[in-house]
């Protein structure tokens, strides 16, 4: 039954895969500032893995690979930043936007070639008889495989932080990284472990908008959902579970304002184009005021460099 013109089930099944690439690069940086790092490389991450993972696809005929290669290439920018900022001490505000704007420019000159190719399709998974449930198939059962591996990561992320002793190792050097190697812990290994892993999501979110969300290559495709997913580990106060929340709020207004323009709206098309960044710095803003606000979750150490004769 369709409301105002909007199919319900579909609105649904429509925020989940919008939601993939935000849900990837958010739980990526989680883990990356549970460390104790903050990388705003997110952006430029996210759109080296999108440029990689459509030349890698178009190159091999394989999506899959796609994939890989998105992840690779987004991970061999986070080597760069972990190598300034571990390794050199460089600020990591500034190496992070620097590491933003370089991938950006990179992208664009690699993805010159690429204009107006199609990538090979990523089939959906066929699910049987579970995909003709009325409502919920749609929603649940008719999706890419991505969908459920992005929701499998946020449950493993969220059971390693919980119940693991590489979690509490991880959570440990976030906040402090002096007692950490006091302990015998290897600070900068585990922080350049944390970035790769965070690279390595971001590269993922990338490859999924040129691969399958809107699968082709533009310039600037990924649209700033690298600056939307740091907002989001804001949002869910550095805990996996909310991550997910946060996405799926974002995806679901994203694809409101979508079907509402379609639906022939009287709203100006402008203000349903902003709709989704207004109402993510809306919740960012009720998050952090009051006595509740989230930056008291913040991991301890977040941002600060570690050096190891201090």
């Amino acid at each position: 039954m369709d409301i105002g013109g909007i199919n319900p089930a579909i609105l649904i099944a429509s925020l989940m895969v919008a939601s993939v690439p935000i849900i990837l690069a958010a739980i990526g940086e989680l883990v990356v500032e549970k460390a104790g790092v903050l990388n705003l490389g997110v952006e430029g991450m996210m759109i080296m893995g999108a440029i990689c993972g459509f030349a890698t696809a178009v190159g091999t005929g394989n999506p899959y690979l796609g994939f890989v290669g998105g992840a690779a290439g987004a991970m061999a920018l986070a080597l760069v930043f972990g190598f300034l900022t571990q390794f050199l001490l460089a600020n990591q505000v500034a190496t992070g936007l620097a590491l933003t704007l370089f991938g950006l420019g990179l992208s664009s000159m690699i993805g010159q070639g690429y204009v107006g190719i199609k990538p090979p399709a990523t089939q959906k998974l066929e699910l049987g008889p579970l995909a003709d449930i009325p409502f919920f198939g749609t929603i649940l059962f008719e999706h890419d495989w991505m969908v459920y591996m992005s929701i499998a990561i946020i449950a493993a992320v969220w059971a390693v932080l919980k119940y693991t002793r590489t979690g509490l190792i991880l959570r440990a050097v976030g906040e402090s990284h002096d007692a950490a190697h006091a302990l015998g812990y290897k600070v900068r290994r585990i922080r350049m472990l944390a970035v790769l892993f965070g690279g390595a999501m971001s590269g993922l979110g990338g490859a999924y908008i040129s691969l399958i969300r809107v699968p082709q290559w533009t310039d600037g495709i990924t649209a700033g959902a690298g600056w939307i997913a740091l907002a989001i580990v804001v949002f869910a106060s550095w805990k996996p579970w909310r991550v997910l929340l946060g996405a799926y709020l974002f995806g679901g207004i994203t694809v409101l304002q979508l079907n509402l323009q379609a639906a022939g709206a009287r709203i100006p098309v402008e203000y349903l184009s902003m709709s989704p960044y207004l109402i993510t710095i809306l919740v960012l803003v009720i998050m952090s005021s009051g006595k509740g606000k989230a930056a008291l979750n913040a991991p301890a150490a977040l941002g600060q460099n570690f050096h190891a004769s201090r």
